[in-house]
């Protein structure tokens, strides 16, 4: 699977979270919850001072094991934090990653690419990898999926 390597600037992502492992027999139903109640919910809508109309999946606090407990957080870029805590909130480091463009059905061509980068032997950070959709084409989407990478080198 073809990936480059980019540079970030740290990302202020604002939404809803929960902890989840790949082994749990609910994954999918945590994720897929949270994506229901971010846009059915009205919580996309609700956010203030987005830095874009991109949806981001963010995977982060998890040991490099597959079957170790991560917070996974569906969410969206912000230009700055919001006041009063009604939401969850997490920076996305500044750093190296390995950028992945799939193209395909929203569900299935991420897991797919998911199951191909867990196989990589990549110098993952496993500190916050994440994806940005850059349209709302269930059946034909463009997703970029980000991988945070280690700094190898000075």
């Amino acid at each position: 699977m073809d990936y480059e390597i980019v540079t970030l600037k740290e990302k202020i992502a604002v939404g809803i979270s929960a902890r989840t492992s790949n082994a749990s027999p609910d994954v999918g139903t945590v994720i897929g919850g949270l994506w229901e109640r971010f846009f059915n919910g009205g919580i996309y809508a609700s956010i203030p001072d987005k830095a874009d109309e991109r949806a981001l999946g963010i995977y982060r606090d998890y040991a490099g094991d597959e079957r170790a407990e991560y917070t996974a957080m569906v969410a969206c870029a912000t230009t700055g934090e919001p006041q009063g805590g009604e939401y969850d909130v997490c920076r996305i480091p500044a750093g190296r990653y390995a950028r992945f463009i799939i193209h395909g059905d929203m569900v299935q061509a991420v897991a797919a690419a998911w199951q191909e980068i867990w196989q990589m032997d990549l110098p993952r950070t496993f500190q916050c990898d994440f994806e940005e959709y850059q349209d709302d084409r269930m059946e034909n989407a463009e997703i970029h999926i980000y991988v945070g990478l280690e700094d190898i080198g000075g």
